[in-house]
């Protein structure tokens, strides 16, 4: 049986010299933070050649989700290290606004954490303690969130150990849209992150990703979160007209454009029906839909 170890060592020698091009994790939070534009896309897949498809794409990082696809630690783990290795960063979204999976993440060797259904700054506040803090925990974490001055020797271990770890939080509700300007203004926060199909949802308008309403709601939060000097992003899907709109009005900044099953999908979609109707072997669709991001 191949192991996890083999497979890393087989992709890393195929691989070769990486190009400069790559971002580091502490270049990647830089550039969120200053409004840099950054790309990345949802890699869902462990397969041990993956990786080295995925290198030649142009992108800036790669998010691992781990809240809606059914990775385990050890594969999540697995995916951090490869990609990390060749200069794209991993972003894991964990399961809940828990600290300590963001913690778990982190250990796995995740470059940051992506929190989804974030809506007050007490889950923030406790996010970057578990981020930026580690390893501190318990009465003395909560004294440091709380104002505590922390000793320098102690101040500056943390910052070279856990400084430049990247938060984000998804921002997928009308509660977190109420608290934003409270939110963003949490020592820590890297990123905000729409998740466009929840926050459709909250707002009584599920999946008219191109109504009015949504693209005012999208809107105030890049706006919002490019003033507090925090990336501003969203999961996009095929109208790219309307990424490219937000971002050039309103400050849009992280792309997470798509996923690898959704690409695959919708390219293999559009293949096999353009055989079957040359063919004359065109089938009915089925009614199925896509994968919802």
């Amino acid at each position: 049986m191949q192991t996890d170890t083999c497979r890393c060592v087989i992709f890393l020698a195929k691989s070769e010299t990486l190009p400069s091009k790559y971002m580091n994790q502490k270049e990647l939070r830089a550039a969120m933070r200053s409004g840099r534009r950054v790309y990345g896309t949802l890699v869902s897949s462990d397969a041990p050649h993956w990786p080295d498809y995925v290198r030649t794409i142009g992108l800036d990082y790669v998010f691992i989700d781990t809240e809606h696809i059914a990775l385990d630690r050890k594969q999540m783990s697995w995916m951090c290290k490869a990609y990390a290795a060749m200069g794209l960063p991993p972003i894991v979204r964990i399961t809940s606004p828990d600290p300590y999976l963001a913690s778990v993440a982190i250990d796995a060797g995740a470059a940051g954490v992506m929190v989804p259904y974030v809506e007050t700054v007490e889950q923030v506040k406790a996010l970057h303690g578990a981020v930026k803090l580690r390893p501190i925990k318990g009465e003395r974490l909560q004294r440091i969130l709380d104002g505590e001055e922390v000793a320098p020797k102690l101040a500056n271990y943390l910052q070279r150990t856990a400084g430049e770890n990247i938060l984000i939080i998804n921002v997928e509700s009308k509660p977190a849209m109420d608290n934003l300007d409270e939110i963003l203004s949490v020592e820590g926060l890297d990123g905000v992150l729409i998740g466009p199909h929840d926050l459709s949802c909250s707002l009584d308008i599920p999946e008219e990703y191109d109504s009015p309403e949504f693209d005012a709601a999208a809107r105030t939060i890049f706006r919002k979160a490019r003033q507090h000097g925090v990336a501003a992003g969203i999961q996009t899907g095929t109208n790219l007209d309307q990424a490219v709109s937000w971002a050039q009005e309103d400050g849009l900044n992280l792309f997470l454009q798509s996923a690898d099953v959704a690409a695959m999908q919708m390219l293999l979609t559009a293949q096999v029906g353009e055989l079957r109707t040359k063919l004359g072997d065109k089938k009915e669709s089925d009614g199925t839909g896509g994968m919802a991001i």
